[in-house]
């Protein structure tokens, strides 16, 4: 009987353990075990509550997403990714004429230590956003939404860092944006921003520090404002003091494309 009890023990301690490594999984594994059609439905129609439902424009709003969700899933990621390993496009070659270029969409992120502020950090006129004493003269925004796409940011942000990090006006911040329903209710993201608080890391030495941020939430609309369509690749973004998109890279940094970023941000400092 003692036995078979310590036999039961051991038993539930590893269902317990195995339950847990499944929650704290990230998107992909949860994304991965439903077909297209399904999670259209399941990231599209809960956001369309009860007051709504008699709202024709609403409705018809929710029914061209879901139409659209449905046209575009995982496994259409997974077979674009097998084709060109996330290079969707190549980066600019120069810098983007301030007259041409679009304003990055704001969006609210969360550090590890649970607090909350929003994205880019920008400058309108002579009115500085957030209350903040200094606005960045360049900043590279790093877009995740998959575990599989770190290696990409990495090609792209480690080189950045080195070349930039005496400067005190450029900033650089890697974005896993998370819309999986359950990790986005309150108590598993403050659980999982407990779990991903990491100590200060040797790298972060000097003015310009490697900033890891979280976005939890619906990011559809953020996407298509974007363009983003693919969720397994990385998507760089360089941005100038108002929030203006100067240039942009996917995927892994190519040898070819890595000067050019570096210029650009070269660039984006002598800017009056």
């Amino acid at each position: 009987m003692l036995k078979f009890n310590r036999l039961m023990g051991r038993s539930s301690a590893n269902r317990a353990s195995a339950l847990r490594s499944k929650l704290f999984a990230r998107d992909e594994e949860l994304v991965a075990s439903l077909p297209p059609p399904h999670l259209a439905q399941r990231t599209s129609t809960r956001f369309l509550d009860i007051y709504q439902m008699g709202n024709k424009a609403a409705m018809e709003k929710e029914r061209a997403r879901l139409a659209d969700e449905m046209n575009r899933g995982y496994f259409a990621d997974m077979s674009e990714l097998q084709k060109h390993g996330g290079k969707i496009a190549m980066a600019n070659k120069i810098i983007t004429p301030a007259v041409a270029a679009i304003k990055f969409p704001v969006i609210e992120v969360d550090r590890s230590d649970g607090q909350s502020f929003k994205l880019p950090i920008s400058s309108s006129g002579k009115k500085v956003d957030q209350n903040m004493s200094s606005v960045p003269k360049a900043t590279l925004l790093c877009l995740s939404f998959r575990r599989s796409s770190q290696a990409m940011i990495d090609s792209w942000g480690v080189p950045f860092q080195n070349a930039f990090r005496d400067k005190e006006e450029v900033h650089l911040y890697e974005v896993s944006l998370i819309d999986t329903w359950l990790l986005c209710r309150k108590p598993i993201k403050q659980l999982l921003l407990r779990v991903m608080r990491k100590p200060k890391s040797e790298d972060n030495q000097g003015p310009l520090r490697r900033q890891i941020v979280y976005s939890f939430g619906d990011h559809y609309y953020f996407r298509k404002e974007l363009k983003i369509l693919n969720l397994l690749t990385g998507y760089v973004f360089l941005l100038d003091r108002f929030g203006r998109i100067r240039w942009q890279g996917f995927g892994s940094a190519t040898p070819e494309e890595l000067p050019s970023l570096l210029s650009c941000a070269s660039l984006l400092l002598e800017e009056k």
